[in-house]
């Protein structure tokens, strides 16, 4: 869509600081590549949200486990039907290659696969009564039910489609109605997929999709009075904030990660090297469980930091669009300018760039950092781009762990070794969610528990099974049962 020529000076102002821009009830989604209006979508306000939810609480749902699953397992289906489309739409709006979001849409559907197969499990347990002297002959029974209210889902721009199907998935799956406020960089894909759901039959009242800016309705989405359950994706000062401000309301917040992959003596060093710049440039490093920091010891340092610049090189940064490009751009300038200063920053207190290009507008090529102290900026907060930084440890490891742990998050790590007393240790103290042996610290299933520790969230976990369970109440019952 065409820009008006009033707003271009505006817009153009807006775009060079890295925002969505705002034009009147409106806000322009930018391509962060090119610069160009990809779409606009309405700016919400507070009235907006309060009639979604009133709407959303009148409605009862009450799909049978088969409806729900049909809906599940039809979307999966439209996603991989449709997924050279989304991917560009993806890519269009996020910046990211579109090796990327093809790889992102495949998740996805898997996400509605595996909610669709749990929507039909029975879930309930049966409890004999007749087992201790004050028993009596009866049997109580339990199930899961939908919460009461509506759940409030907010999603950040990483994962445009991915993150959402987290949050929707196990809504449809359990029968609950959820209100969602994707990020107003990347809503596009969001309004799509729910467009995707109603196609296939998902009741419109279940799900309703609001676009709009954080500071104008992110209050309204969290202290709505309909509002039961908060489930947020982002940055951990937004995260503590709804903390702040839910009350009393049940809260699955996941934030950020600034996780290890520790490199130990008898490693495979091209073997480890391999899941580091892997671990580090997917998504272009705008995952909250890429390698953020990579703990070596020093005995192989040298060894190592050479051959993670033979794995950096091959790759190619560039047009998002191209499908031979490996590393698109990062969501917009301001993110990466702010990489490129801390780079600068690690370098100015003794860090070495081995490899790197200079930045152009929002395209940040992947820079590998050597010799960075551990304690930098760039490793000690979150840095959500294609940064490859190498922190040189002691050849001990509790000082390797001692480093792991110093920071304020506690998302997830990766550990590269094949002595099975470092992994024990590794696993028993490392304060993180998961630590994953031999893979990225991203690795996981749709399936399996995911979250974090410390300023990585509240401990509650993500994944297809356990999101089901946080988005039900357990019900029990009891009846007279013959001995």
């Amino acid at each position: 869509m065409d820009v008006a020529p009033e707003t271009a000076v505006r817009e153009e102002a807006m775009r060079i600081a890295g925002r969505p821009v705002r034009t009147d009830d409106t806000i322009a989604v930018l391509n962060p590549y090119t610069g160009a209006v990809v779409g606009r979508v309405p700016a919400g306000s507070p009235a907006h949200v309060r009639a979604a939810f009133a709407a959303s609480r009148a409605f009862r749902a009450r799909l049978s486990r088969y409806e729900r699953q049909r809906v599940l397992l039809a979307a999966a289906a439209l996603l991989a039907e449709r997924k050279e489309m989304l991917a560009r739409l993806i890519t269009a709006e996020s910046g990211l290659c579109l090796k990327d979001s093809l790889y992102e849409i495949g998740r996805a559907c898997d996400v509605f696969t595996l909610a669709g197969q749990q929507a039909i499990r029975e879930d309930g347990e049966i409890l004999a009564c007749d087992i201790t002297p004050h028993g009596k002959s009866r049997r109580i029974y339990t199930m899961r039910v939908p919460i009461a209210g509506v759940i409030a889902a907010i999603t950040p721009f990483n994962h445009p489609l991915n993150m959402v199907a987290h949050k929707l998935a196990p809504a449809i799956a359990t029968n609950n109605r959820i209100v969602l406020k994707p990020s107003e960089e990347t809503p596009l894909t969001a309004l799509l997929l729910a467009d995707l759901l109603y196609e296939v039959g998902l009741p419109p009242e279940m799900l309703s999709v609001l676009t709009g800016r954080p500071g104008e309705i992110g209050d309204a989405m969290v202290t709505d009075p309909d509002a039961e359950l908060v489930t947020f994706t982002g940055s951990v000062p937004v995260g503590k904030e709804i903390a702040a401000r839910a009350g009393y309301r049940r809260l699955i917040l996941e934030l950020g990660g600034n996780d290890p992959l520790i490199v130990m003596e008898d490693a495979d060093l091209d073997r480890a090297a391999d899941l580091a710049v892997q671990g580090a440039t997917r998504n272009s490093g705008q995952r909250c469980t890429a390698v953020k920091r990579i703990l070596v010891v020093a005995r192989v340092a040298d060894e190592f930091a050479a051959r993670v610049v033979e794995k950096a090189r091959p790759l190619k940064a560039g047009d998002p669009m191209d499908p031979a490009t490996d590393i698109g751009t990062v969501i917009n300038e301001r993110a990466a300018r702010r990489f490129e200063e801390r780079v600068a920053d690690a370098c100015a207190k003794g860090a070495r760039v081995l490899y790197g290009a200079p930045r152009h507008g929002a395209l940040f090529p992947p820079t590998v950092v050597d010799h960075v102290p551990y304690d930098c900026t760039l490793v000690r907060e979150e840095t959500f781009g294609p940064v490859i930084p190498i922190v040189r440890c002691p050849d001990d490891i509790a000082e390797v762990i001692r480093i792991a742990n110093s920071t304020a998050y506690g998302l997830s790590s990766g550990v590269c070794t094949n002595r099975l007393d470092y992994i024990t240790r590794f696993v028993s103290d490392l304060d993180v969610g998961t630590v994953n042996v031999w893979e990225v610290p991203g690795f996981r299933t749709e399936m399996s528990p995911f979250g974090g520790v410390k300023d990585s969230g509240l401990g509650y976990k993500e994944g297809v099974v356990e999101t089901i369970r946080g988005y039900t109440n357990v019900r029990t019952y009891s009846l007279p049962w013959p001995a």
